[in-house]
């Protein structure tokens, strides 16, 4: 059945920045659930008139404290209502607000403050946004840095008192004088030394993003968005927070820690509120498949699940394979398994699959792939892959595969993936080398590499993390991905990569992945693993590998969205295994 567009944000209509949606929602939806926040402790509701009120205090203190239109404001603060609050009531008042990560047990605290502070100094930040139990570490990391620190418990207080010193931003916003043109907020790059580049999206471009993907998906206004992810991730900060809000599609909220340390609550989520889309990056597919007790499950129903996205990892389709296994007898489709291409220079989605037709799977020659660079579909006995497509382009936004000329390359020829669309980045934000590095007459150069079939777009991986073995292009998610269910290796905790090989004028793979603890002590079992990593590789991409180190946990560098940092491991690898510096 076809679904009706009758959203405030279309293809043909929407307004011209975010603060006149906010003004039109707290008028015409006041009343109407904006937020659902699920906690352990229970659910708290919140409405488009609350959430706009209390948004609009956090910008009365704002100006307050000599904050003004134009001025970053960084929020360093967990999930929950203050971030919300806090992201919103920086718009509000003209402001340009960028979530960064929180502080977690995968980060090391001092490379975290250190890496903060010189993003707050290197942009200019003028406020930022905390806990009480970060502010004396971040007093102490910010000296000497211009940048007013504030609580949540401070601003909690003050909201009380400044708001009637200041006239509403929202009812009042035309003297902000805001223009479509005009930077909305700061989207950061993660990486294992905190956050690199800080992507520039205007009020135009993340309406655009809304209007075109809202359409990709079919989004209508009786859908409920329910979301798990970080806000400072570009896939939880847009789909799973800023277009349901924007839409005025019901949001039901939760936090990413808890639901590491619980994931069923993101099932009886989608349960009690009826759900309907939920974003999950691949690694959470097998995750719930496997850590999730059936005792936990009775009486469970994802009937009302249309569409389950797959983004921001490599797409396998034996994870969708498990996910569907486990959860079709609790109600849920196979067609509700769909897939999205996105980054944050586009704002969020490039590419949509599954929504109108199922997802495509693209069987294709191993051999070709590695020595050829060509997507050459499998024949007879010959080693093969799988790939799941990422879909089409969305709306207003095309794709194109370029060799390293950057001049088009046919269809299923692998090279380097470049989009241009109405809602791409301004720029980054006071990185002009890192910004023409990457646009080009329109275009936008992903560094991802991919191919083209039926006009439908395949990811193979990333660009600088290619391996080239003896002229073979090796992707090292490949690899990883085959070593996710080897007995005494933790699940998702192994990284590939390559070393030089100067006598040979090529690369060595090298892997590093951690051992479980009941592991380490055990000289045997140790040994059987490497084995069995070695045969693995050996056994499905044509290449062996030379280094297999096995590690304590806790010893890979992850990102600051809790990835594994491939470039920033084989660092490591270099400096403590080998003895050397890249």
């Amino acid at each position: 059945m076809e679904r009706q567009a009758t959203l405030p944000i279309t293809l043909t209509q929407r307004p011209a920045t975010l603060i006149e949606q906010a003004e039109w929602l707290r008028i015409h939806r006041a009343e109407d659930t904006a937020v659902v926040m699920v906690t352990h402790e229970g659910e708290t509701r919140i409405t488009y008139g609350q959430f706009f009120a209390r948004a609009e205090a956090y910008a009365a203190v704002l100006l307050e404290a000599g904050i003004r239109p134009g001025d970053l404001v960084a929020l360093i603060l967990q999930h929950g209502e203050s971030v919300l609050y806090g992201f919103w009531g920086a718009l509000l008042m003209g402001a340009v607000p960028s979530i960064f990560p929180f502080l977690s047990d995968k980060l090391d605290p001092a490379r975290y403050f250190d890496s903060a502070r010189q993003l707050i100094d290197h942009s200019g930040v003028k406020a930022v946004i905390t806990y009480r139990e970060l502010e004396a570490d971040l007093r102490h990391h910010l000296q000497g840095v211009e940048a007013v620190l504030m609580t949540t418990e401070a601003l909690t207080q003050s909201t009380r008192t400044v708001g009637a010193r200041h006239a509403s931003p929202l009812q009042n916003h035309l003297f902000l004088n805001i223009q479509s043109d005009d930077t909305a907020f700061l989207q950061h790059s993660s990486g294992s030394t905190g956050l690199q580049k800080g992507v520039m999206l205007t009020h135009r471009a993340l309406l655009n993003q809304v209007a075109s993907y809202s359409a990709a998906i079919r989004l209508a206004p009786d859908d409920v968005v329910v979301s798990w992810l970080p806000l400072y991730h570009d896939m939880g900060l847009i789909a799973g927070f800023l277009m349901p809000i924007l839409q005025g599609v019901k949001l039901v909220l939760m936090s990413p820690f808890q639901w590491v340390r619980d994931p069923k609550m993101l099932l009886w989520a989608l349960h009690h509120h009826r759900g309907t889309l939920c974003w999950l990056p691949n690694f959470a597919y097998n995750f719930l498949a496997t850590r999730v007790r059936d005792a936990d499950l009775d009486g469970l129903d994802l009937s009302a699940v249309r569409a389950l996205v797959n983004c921001s990892e490599p797409v396998y389709a034996e994870s969708h394979a498990a996910f569907l296994a486990r959860y079709a007898p609790y109600g849920f489709r196979e067609s509700a398994l769909t897939v999205c291409y996105a980054m944050a220079e586009n704002t969020f989605a490039v590419t949509q699959a599954g929504i109108d037709a199922p997802l495509k799977l693209d069987v294709i020659d191993r051999r070709a792939l590695m020595d050829e660079r060509r997507a050459v579909p499998a024949a007879g006995d010959a080693p093969s892959m799988t790939l799941v497509s990422n879909g089409r382009p969305i709306p207003n936004c095309d794709v194109r595969v370029v060799d390293e000329a950057r001049q088009p390359l046919p269809q299923r020829h692998v090279g380097e993936i470049a989009l241009r669309s109405d809602s791409m980045l301004a720029g980054y934000y006071r990185r002009p080398d890192a910004t023409a590095a990457v646009l080009a007459d329109g275009w936008y150069f992903t560094g991802d590499m991919g191919y083209l079939a039926d006009g439908e777009l395949y990811i193979t991986g990333r660009k600088k993390d290619l391996i080239i073995v003896g002229g073979k292009n090796v992707y090292p998610q490949d690899i990883e991905n085959l070593l996710n269910n080897i007995s005494g290796l933790h699940p998702g905790r192994a990284t590939a990569f390559g070393v030089l090989n100067p006598k040979l004028g090529t690369e060595d793979v090298a892997i590093v992945a951690e051992l479980e603890a009941d592991v380490l002590e055990d000289v045997q079992a140790r040994a059987a693993v490497q084995r069995e990593i070695r045969a693995r590789v050996a056994q499905n991409t044509d290449v062996t590998a030379r280094y297999v180190q096995l590690v304590p946990p806790k010893w890979l560098i992850k990102t600051s969205s809790g990835k594994v940092a491939r470039a920033a491991n084989r660092d490591k690898f270099l400096c403590e295994v080998l003895g050397q510096t890249d």
